[in-house]
C-alpha cells in the first residue's frame, strides 16, 4: 500500500552584508510504500547545489492513506496538528486525524506555529502607487517593493514560513498582511523585527498572533446551569495580564470576576470558571494579551466558541381557556399552546397521552409549539387519562436536560357558575382568574371571575394590568445580570442608567406595573453596587433624573398597590431605600436639583442645606449628603389612623453620626392645638417611628431634632389635644350658670320695683338683664350644639353658630354700656343721664353693633357658607389661624370691650381710693376702718369682674399658649373655663349676695308672700345671718 508523506524542510539564507541569516520553509511530498516508512524516516535529507543555501532540518509532518471513496485518511506525526481551516475543510476533522479530499496538499503544522494577521500604517508616501489598479505596472512593482522589504525583515526570524500582501486602503498607506512561523517565537523578536520596519518606512503597526496563546475549552456543549471552564495558555511568559473576552451575536463582552464568573491568573495561564452557565454564556471565548511598544502593538490572542444546551422559558396556554359545556355530552377540542423565545437549540417536545401534535409555527419572534386535545364535559370521567384536564409540554435539549411546563383546563361544567364572556374577556369559571397577554408589552393582564350570590353568575372583578412597557423589562433584564461577570459593574450600571433614562424619557411609565418594574431596576442596582462607589457623572445624572420623573404627580395612581405584590417592603420603601443608597455611594461634589428630588452634599464643618424650602443643618458632619423627594410622603405606608404625614420626605447621610436640625416647610398649615411629630422611616419594622426625634414646639412649628441619620418627615395629628375633664367641667359650669342665670332673671323679676327707685339704678339693673339673658341664650345654645355636633343637622348648626356669635357680643356690648355708665358717674358726679338717652344707646350699642357685624359676616362668608362662617364640627366660627378665620368677628370687638371694661373698673377703683385718701387727710381712721375700706375695694373688683366679663382676659390667653406648649396651657385652658364657665353662678352671687338692696327687697317679698309666723322666724333668723 502507497502513503503520502508531507515533509516541510527549513533552509537558512547566509547572507554577508548581515549579521543574521534569513530563513525559509519548504514542503516536500512522497508517495512510498507503507513498509519503508521506517527506514526513510531515517534517512531524510537533501543537497543543494547553492552555496549561500543551508538546509538545517527536514521533518516528516502528515501521513496520508488513500480510500475507496476518492479521499485519503491523514494522520499528523507528534508534534504537529491540523490548523482550523483545514479542520473545517475536512471531514471528522479533530486536532490529529482528518479526512480530506484525494487532491488536497493540506498538511499539518507544528505546534508551535504562530499566525500572524498586521496592520501597517505608512506614513510616508513612497508607497503611494500601491494605490493605484491592480493590474498596472506601477502597483505590481509598488507591491514587489515593499513585500521584499517586509520579507527582509521578517524572514529573519527562525521558522519564517510565508508573507503576504493582502490589500492596501487609503488612510495615508494602510497595508493588511499575515505571516506564518512556523517555530516558537518571541515578542521581542517580534517587537524588534516591526521596530526596524517602522523605522524604515515611517508607520505605525498592530499584530495579532494565533498559536502563542493556547485555549483550553471543552468541545463538546455544556448542560444547562453546569459549571465549567476555560484555560487560557502560554509557552513564553508574557510581560501583560490577559482580556478575557466573549463574542455573542449581540456584542462582545468583558469577562470580570461577578456572581457567575471568576477569573484567575497564574504564571503562563490564565482561567475562567462559570459556575452556572446558560444562554448568556454561549458565544466565541477570547484570550487577549496586549503588548505596547514604541509604535508597535501586538495583540496574542486565542479564541474558541462554548456550546451550551439551552433550556427554554415555556409559556403555556389554552383555546379556550375555560371551555363552556351546555350538557354532559358534549365534547370540546381545545388547542394548546407552548411558545418559547426563537433558539438555536433543538428540542425534542413531547406532549401527554391522548395529544395531537401540530406543526411548529413562529409568531412574533417566538417558535410556536403546539397541539389539539379534546376535551369532555362529563364530570364522571375526569379521572380517566384521556379526559383528563391536565396538560403539558416537555422539552428536551441535546444534553438530554429536561424543561417542562404544565396547565389545568379548567372546563365550566353543566350547572356551574362562571363569567360570561365580555369583550377580550372569554367565559371563565368562578374561582378562576383569566389572563390575557399584553399587545406589544411584556406581561399578562388579569381579570378575576368571583362567586355570585346565589344562584347568579359569577362576578367580574377589575382588571388588573401588569403590562410593562417592552424597553422597561428589557433593562430591568440587563440590571439582574449586570453582575454576573460579563463586563466590569461599573459600565454595565452606567449601561443600565443610560437606557432607563432614555425609557424615563420617551415613556410616561403610566401603570402600577411600570412603576414596580421601574423601582425593581433602581433596587436592583442598588443591591449590585452596595460595595462599590459610582464615579460616573452621566450615570449619577441619569439615575437621579429617572427617580425624580417617577415621582411626577401624573403617575400618583400608579403608585396604588394592586395587592399582586406580597413583598414585606412597599414599593415606595423600595425606592426611597434604594435612591437613597445610591445617593450614598455616588462620588457626588455639587447639588443636583431635579423637578421631584433634590440633592446636595456638604464637605463643610458646619452644614447647612436647602432642600424644596426644607433646611437642614449637621454641625461638624463629614460628607454629608442630603435628599428631598416630593409626592414621596403620599405613598409610604402610614397605617396610623391618628396622624398624617405633613412634609417631604428628607434623607440625610454621613460618614460619623451627628444630631441633625430640619427645618420643614408644612404641606398644610398646623391648626391650633394640633400636635406635630417628629419622626423618621424605620427600616426595621417599615414604619415611621419617632425614636430619637423631638418637636420643637409651637413657636418653631417646623423644627425637629434628631440624634441620628435617615429619612424624616413631620406627622400632623388628625385630633386636636384634649385637656383632661374639661369637657365635664365645661357642661356642669354652664349648667350651674344657665340655673344661676334663670334664677337671676326671675329675682330681678321680683325686686324690680323696689331697686329701681333711681335713675342710676334703672340703668345698672337694665344692663344686668340684658347681660344675663344674652349669655342665658348663648349658654343654651352651646349646650345644645357642642355636645355631638356632627349628629345635628347643618341648618341648626349654623343657626346655633349664628345665635352663639350674636348673643356672646350683645353680652358684651351691654357689659360696655354699663361700664360707660360706672365710668360716667365716677367722673362726672353730677351730670344725670335720663333714662330715655340711655336706652337708647344701650340698645344700639348692645344689640344693633353685634347685630350689623354678625350680619355682615355671615353674608361675606358666602350667606354663612360651612367651613366660611362656621365649623360643622364645633357649631362655632371659623379658626384658621393668626387673623384668620370668621373667629376674629368675635375676639376682636370682645377684646377691645375688655380693655375698655378693665380700665373703667380701674377708674372705678382709683376714686373709691382717691375718696378714701381725702377722709384720711381730714379725720383720723382706726385700723378697723382702713380693713373695711380695703374690704369695700375687693368687693367692688369682685362684682365687677364677672359683670364686666374680665375673666374672658384667660381667653385671649388660651390663643397665645397653644396646648403643645405645655403645663402653662393646660393651667389657663382650667381657669377660662372655671372662671367662664361659671359666669352666670358669679352674677347671681353678685347680684344677690353682693347687693344689699336687691337683697332686702327679695326678703321683703317673701315676708309677703310666707305665713306670718313663719315670716316672724324667718326674719330673726335672716337677720342674725347677715349681721354675723
Amino acid at each position: 500500500m502507497w502513503v503520502f508523506i508531507f515533509l516541510y524542510i527549513l533552509s537558512l539564507y547566509s547572507q554577508a552584508s548581515v549579521t543574521e541569516n534569513s530563513t525559509q520553509m519548504y514542503y516536500a511530498k512522497l508517495i512510498i510504500d507503507r513498509s519503508a516508512i521506517e527506514n526513510i524516516s531515517s534517512m531524510l535529507n537533501f543537497y543543494v547545489t547553492d552555496n549561500k543555501v543551508n538546509i538545517e532540518k527536514v521533518t516528516m509532518t502528515t501521513k496520508c492513506e488513500n480510500n475507496s471513496n476518492g479521499n485519503k485518511t491523514c494522520e499528523c506525526e507528534p508534534g504537529h496538528k491540523w490548523s482550523d481551516d483545514v479542520r473545517l475543510q475536512g471531514v471528522d476533522c479533530n486536532e490529529k486525524n482528518c479526512t480530506l479530499s484525494a487532491v488536497s496538499n493540506s498538511t499539518c503544522t507544528l505546534n508551535t506555529t504562530v499566525e500572524i494577521r498586521g496592520t501597517f500604517n505608512m506614513g510616508g508616501t513612497g508607497y503611494s502607487d500601491c494605490l493605484t489598479d491592480k493590474s498596472s505596472q506601477s502597483y505590481i512593482s509598488c507591491h514587489g517593493k515593499l513585500l521584499r522589504q517586509m520579507k527582509t525583515q521578517y524572514s529573519k526570524i527562525r521558522g519564517f514560513d510565508s508573507l503576504a500582501i493582502i490589500k492596501f486602503s487609503v488612510g495615508s498607506i494602510i497595508v493588511d498582511f499575515t505571516m506564518k512561523i512556523v517555530s516558537d517565537v518571541s515578542s521581542g523578536e517580534l517587537f524588534n523585527k516591526s521596530t526596524n520596519l517602522t523605522k524604515e518606512l515611517e508607520g505605525k503597526m498592530t499584530l495579532e498572533t494565533k498559536g502563542i496563546v493556547n485555549l483550553e475549552i471543552t468541545k463538546k456543549s455544556v448542560p444547562y446551569d453546569n459549571s465549567t471552564a476555560v484555560t487560557c495558555k502560554t509557552e513564553r511568559e508574557l510581560k501583560v495580564q490577559p482580556q478575557w473576552n466573549l463574542k455573542r451575536e449581540d456584542g462582545e463582552f468583558l469577562i470580570t470576576n461577578g456572581s457567575i464568573s471568576t477569573v484567575e491568573i497564574k504564571q503562563k495561564e490564565s482561567k475562567v470558571t462559570i459556575l452556572s452557565v446558560n444562554e448568556l454564556w454561549q458565544g466565541e471565548y477570547i484570550c487577549l494579551f496586549v503588548e505596547n511598544e514604541g509604535q508597535i502593538t501586538i495583540n496574542h490572542k486565542a479564541n474558541d466558541t462554548l456550546d451550551v444546551c439551552l433550556k427554554p422559558k415555556i409559556d403555556i396556554s389554552a383555546d379556550p381557556a375555560f371551555p363552556l359545556c351546555k350538557t354532559d355530552s358534549s365534547v370540546f377540542i381545545v388547542i394548546v399552546k407552548c411558545e418559547i423565545t426563537n433558539s438555536t437549540e433543538k428540542y425534542n417536545v413531547s406532549w401527554p397521552d391522548g395529544v395531537t401534535t401540530r406543526p411548529l409555527t413562529t409568531e412574533n419572534g417566538k417558535q410556536v409549539y403546539s397541539a389539539q386535545k379534546v376535551v369532555g364535559c362529563d364530570k364522571t370521567k375526569v379521572n380517566s387519562s384521556s379526559d383528563s384536564p391536565e396538560v403539558y409540554c416537555d422539552f428536551t435539549n441535546e444534553c438530554n436536560q429536561h424543561q417542562s411546563k404544565s396547565m389545568t383546563v379548567n372546563v365550566i361544567y353543566p350547572g356551574e357558575k362562571y363569567c360570561s364572556a365580555e369583550g377580550e374577556w372569554g367565559n371563565t369559571k368562578a374561582g378562576f382568574t383569566a389572563e390575557i397577554k399584553c399587545k406589544d408589552k411584556a406581561g399578562t393582564r388579569k381579570r378575576k371571575c368571583s362567586y355570585g350570590d346565589n344562584d347568579k353568575e359569577g362576578i367580574w372583578g377589575e382588571e388588573v394590568s401588569q403590562c410593562v412597557e417592552q424597553d422597561l423589562a428589557k433593562v430591568l433584564e440587563i440590571a439582574q445580570v449586570s453582575d454576573i461577570g460579563l463586563g466590569i459593574l461599573a459600565t454595565n450600571a452606567a449601561i443600565v442608567f443610560e437606557r432607563f433614562v432614555m425609557v424615563t424619557k420617551t415613556s410616561k411609565l403610566p401603570g402600577f406595573a411600570n412603576i414596580n418594574a421601574s423601582v425593581k431596576v433602581l433596587s436592583t442596582m442598588d443591591g449590585k453596587l452596595n460595595t462599590s462607589v459610582i464615579t460616573n457623572e452621566s450615570a449619577i445624572e441619569n439615575f437621579l433624573f429617572s427617580s425624580s420623573h417617577l415621582l411626577n404627580k401624573s403617575l400618583e395612581g400608579s403608585w396604588t398597590k394592586d395587592g399582586t405584590d406580597n413583598s414585606t417592603l412597599s414599593m415606595a420603601e423600595k425606592f426611597m431605600l434604594s435612591v437613597e443608597n445610591l445617593i450614598k455611594i455616588s462620588n457626588m461634589t455639587a447639588e443636583n436639583r431635579k423637578e421631584n428630588l433634590q440633592v446636595n452634599v456638604c464637605n463643610s464643618t458646619n452644614c447647612n442645606i436647602s432642600l424644596f424650602n426644607v433646611t437642614v443643618f449637621l454641625p461638624g458632619a463629614v460628607n454629608v449628603k442630603a435628599a428631598a423627594f416630593k409626592q414621596l410622603d403620599k405613598y409610604l405606608p402610614h397605617n396610623d389612623n391618628k396622624t398624617e404625614v405633613n412634609s417631604i420626605i428628607v434623607s440625610t447621610t454621613a460618614e460619623n453620626q451627628q444630631v441633625i436640625t430640619l427645618d420643614f416647610d408644612m404641606i398644610k398649615e398646623r391648626p391650633r392645638n394640633f400636635k406635630l411629630i417628629c419622626v423618621y422611616w424605620d427600616p426595621n419594622h417599615h414604619e415611621f417611628s419617632s425614636a430619637g426625634c423631638r418637636w420643637e414646639g409651637p413657636s418653631k412649628e417646623g423644627r425637629c431634632v434628631c440624634n441620628h441619620l435617615s429619612s424624616f418627615a413631620l406627622l400632623l395629628s388628625k385630633e386636636p389635644l384634649e385637656v383632661p375633664g374639661i369637657t365635664t367641667l365645661t357642661y356642669v359650669a354652664l349648667s350651674v350658670s344657665v340655673l344661676s342665670l334663670v334664677l337671676t332673671l326671675l329675682i330681678e323679676l321680683i325686686v324690680w320695683s323696689d331697686v329701681v327707685k333711681t335713675s342710676t339704678l334703672y340703668l345698672r339693673h337694665t344692663a344686668h338683664v340684658n347681660i344675663c339673658l344674652c349669655l342665658l341664650i348663648g349658654n343654651l345654645c352651646f349646650l345644645a350644639s357642642s355636645s355631638n355636633p356632627e349628629s345635628i343637622s347643618d341648618l341648626w348648626c349654623r343657626t346655633s353658630a349664628v345665635l352663639k356669635h350674636f348673643c356672646y357680643l350683645a353680652m358684651f356690648f351691654w357689659t360696655l354700656c354699663l361700664s360707660a355708665t360706672l365710668l360716667h358717674q365716677a367722673v362726672f358726679l353730677f351730670h344725670k343721664v335720663s333714662k330715655a338717652n340711655y336706652l337708647r344707646f344701650s340698645l344700639v350699642v348692645g344689640y344693633a353693633i353685634p347685630l350689623i357685624i354678625v350680619f355682615v359676616t355671615f353674608l361675606t362668608c358666602n350667606g354663612g357658607a360651612e367651613g366660611e362662617y362656621y365649623s360643622r364640627k364645633t357649631c362655632w366660627l371659623v379658626y384658621g389661624g393668626l387673623f384668620k378665620g370668621t373667629f376674629y368677628t368675635f375676639v376682636i370687638p370682645v377684646g377691645a370691650i375688655v380693655f375698655i371694661n378693665v380700665f373703667s373698673m380701674l377708674v372705678v377703683i382709683m376714686k373709691l381710693i382717691n375718696h378714701h385718701s381725702e377722709i384720711h387727710q381730714k379725720t383720723d381712721i382706726s385700723p378697723e376702718k382702713e380693713k373695711a375700706a380695703a374690704k369695700i375695694v375687693v368687693r367692688t373688683i369682685i362684682m365687677l369682674t364677672p359683670i364686666f366679663g374680665v375673666t374672658w382676659i384667660f381667653g385671649f390667653a388660651i390663643l397665645i399658649f397653644d396646648l403643645t406648649s405645655g403645663p402653662a396651657a393646660y393651667a389657663f385652658e382650667y381657669i377660662f373655663t372655671i372662671l367662664n364657665g361659671f359666669q352666670g353662678f358669679f352674677i347671681l352671687l353678685n347680684t344677690f349676695f353682693g347687693d344689699k338692696m336687691t337683697r332686702e327687697a327679695l326678703l321683703k317679698y317673701i315676708k309677703k308672700k310666707a305665713p306670718a309666723s313663719r315670716v316672724s322666724e324667718s326674719t330673726s333668723k335672716s337677720e342674725t345671718t347677715w349681721k354675723k
